[in-house]
């Protein structure tokens, strides 16, 4: 075939290819079987969906087929719809038997040539359907920003990748197909664990928990503290990528492999070391391995007095950036030294709240408290204190389900804003009293205002998206609010609180009427944990979808859970900007007409102790 200048027919399109996962093994396992299989799926499946979306088949090659559209949203809408009705008809079908398709979508400039295309637009889709999951849709960037709010499906960062002979990584996007029904979902489609995020585009780290060598296991919390300070550091640097201290510090207490590390976590670069404390000294070493060779690329060790222990965090730190950033400006890592107090007593009191903090059991105790408020006995000025002491009382509330009085609200909302006073550009104070506004204070605007301040300031602090996300929710910004949770997810994958995350986008989904996608987030969530809030965020969506019968049975998993629940704790628990929406949640959570069998509300004192919480 020769094209000559003059021949060529350029124009922007979508393409799609897609073909059958496992193929040659289903062909050599029944050759004949599978072939009626495919050509009966093609024939009352596969081509209706994509004509009805004005999709043209441009050639069939054996298992695979190539479709061109002229609107990336119809490419993806057909996508989505094929892989939906194939799960629905796969539910029964043994796993080795199944029929899956990978499907992957780009758009750019092609080449149209006797009824045929060509082009590097082409050939990344190809390479697209190629790194797509058996019954998964893997679309490039520019499609994504094409379809951005226009199709109903939640779409997952893959990062960049590079894809066989083409010359540049292709940011790419995983779009997460809802369709089977709850039981489905959550039994089936997110029991097998999610696959690795991709590696961060700018240089990426995770600290893994310091051994502590002092000899005794008291001081466990001192060695976690030296290394949640080093994470913090590190993560203010805005051209390194840090994973959050929840999921680094899963590892805790674990014979580790540092490349397994890298790859569950998405990172090139692993700190480990050790911590001892003994009579006023402290030794920290520290190692740093790049995670894929194994190599290992520094270590050193430092001493020095107890009250010099900021100093020793600080050198640990200039020398890991040093080694993985070298464009850093030195008056950058000038900047990230910040000493939170002069009273070392006070700073160890600190780190035992953090501890207990960190200990979702002991969140409420009367101890959690009593930590920080001795902390900021001692040291007033210390804002990172007085700000956990106020986000107790929160946590009091949200877990504990009892509501704080008059008195007790006031004075939280009071020393939340003195520790802003304090420090003003410190991102761990700024977020949760922005939580905090919002939540108690119902004070949405200054809430925002914070949690965008505090996210300008440390854009690695996985928390604050948390708290952005939650903040977003009861300011009825839902697709900030998935953005957010999505973005925290991604910085702390492994976290053992990320089934607070899939609440919340779950929520997010409801209030934007996709109830697919919200009980599928759900369902993600389920597979963590069963509780409360996760049954009634799937409850909603179940009702919203219409899926009565359903919701139902799960309301009657959750009284057996809570069989004091009421629906109205879904308003008290969920305050947000619009009055309306608090109406709307209980009704949903109630079920239309009353007719999930949710009681709405119970005026006792031991109703109110079993309130879901509304973010950690």
């Amino acid at each position: 075939m020769s094209l000559t200048t003059d021949s060529l027919d350029r124009r922007l399109a979508a393409v799609l290819a897609a073909d059958i996962a496992g193929y040659s093994r289903l062909m050599g396992i029944d050759e004949e079987g599978t072939l009626a299989k495919l050509k009966s799926v093609r024939r009352a499946l596969l081509d209706p969906a994509l004509a009805a979306h004005r999709g043209r088949v441009v050639k069939t090659t054996g298992d695979g087929i190539l479709v061109e559209f002229a609107s990336a949203v119809d490419a993806v809408r057909s996508a989505v719809e094929v892989q939906r009705r194939m799960a629905d008809q796969n539910a029964a079908v043994p796993t080795e038997q199944r029929l899956e398709f990978r499907i992957g979508i780009h758009v750019g400039d092609i080449i149209f040539d006797d009824n045929d295309i060509f082009g590097d637009g082409v050939n990344i889709a190809a390479r697209l359907e190629g790194i797509a999951e058996p019954g998964g849709v893997c679309i490039s960037d520019d499609v994504q920003r094409h379809i951005r709010g226009k199709v109903d499906a939640t779409f997952e960062d893959m990062g960049p990748q590079v894809l066989k002979n083409i010359a540049e990584p292709i940011r790419t996007w995983r779009v997460r197909v809802g369709g089977a029904s709850a039981a489905a979902v959550a039994k089936h489609a997110f029991t097998a664990p999610a696959s690795p995020p991709a590696i961060a585009e700018k240089a990426s780290i995770a600290v893994l928990p310091f051994q502590n060598m002092s000899g005794d296991p008291e001081q466990e919390y001192f060695a976690d503290g030296v290394v949640e300070d080093i994470i913090t550091a590190l993560s203010r640097f805005r051209s390194l990528f840090v994973i959050a201290r929840n999921s680094s510090f899963t590892y805790k207490g674990k014979s580790v492999d540092i490349k397994q590390v890298g790859h569950e976590l998405g990172v090139r670069y692993v700190l480990e070391g050790s911590v001892r404390k003994s009579s006023g000294r402290v030794r920290i070493t520290a190692q740093l391995i790049e995670a894929g060779s194994g190599t290992h690329l520094w270590a050193d060790r430092f001493d020095g007095e107890l009250r010099d222990v900021f100093d020793l965090q600080d050198q640990v730190t200039a020398n890991v950036v040093s080694i993985i950033a070298p464009k850093i400006q030195q008056s950058e890592i000038e900047r990230t030294r910040t000493k939170p107090t002069d009273r070392l007593d006070s700073y160890d009191l600190f780190l035992r709240g953090i501890a207990a903090y960190a200990d979702r059991s002991r969140w409420g105790d009367a101890e959690l408290g009593e930590w920080f408020n001795k902390a900021c006995a001692l040291d007033p000025n210390y804002a990172a204190a007085q700000v956990m002491l106020a986000y107790s009382s929160l946590l009091k509330q949200t877990t504990r389900g009892t509501p704080l009085g008059a008195q007790e609200l006031a004075k939280a909302l009071r020393i939340a804003g003195l520790a802003c006073a304090l420090a003003s550009d410190d991102p761990f104070v700024l977020a949760r009293a922005a939580h905090m506004f919002a939540y108690l204070g119902h004070d949405y605007d200054r809430a925002e205002t914070m949690i965008e301040e505090a996210i300008s300031l440390n854009s690695n602090d996985a928390a604050a998206w948390g708290y952005r996300g939650w903040i977003s929710l009861m300011c009825v910004e839902p697709a900030r609010a998935i953005e957010s949770f999505e973005h925290r997810l991604r910085l702390s994958p492994i976290d053992p609180g990320r089934a607070s995350m899939w609440n919340g986008i779950s929520f997010a989904h409801f209030m934007l009427g996709q109830y697919e996608q919200g009980r599928a987030a759900a369902a993600k969530a389920l597979v963590i944990g069963e509780d409360a809030h996760t049954l009634s965020a799937l409850i909603m969506n179940e009702v919203g979808s219409g899926r009565l019968d359903e919701a139902r049975v799960i309301a009657g998993r959750l009284l057996e859970l809570r069989p004091d629940f009421r629906a109205s704790y879904a308003r008290q628990n969920f305050p947000t900007r619009a009055v309306e929406w608090g109406d709307r949640i209980v009704a949903a959570v109630r079920g239309r007409h009353s007719g999930v069998g949710i009681p709405g509300s119970m005026h006792s004192r031991r109703d109110v102790a079993s309130r879901p919480r509304m973010g950690d």
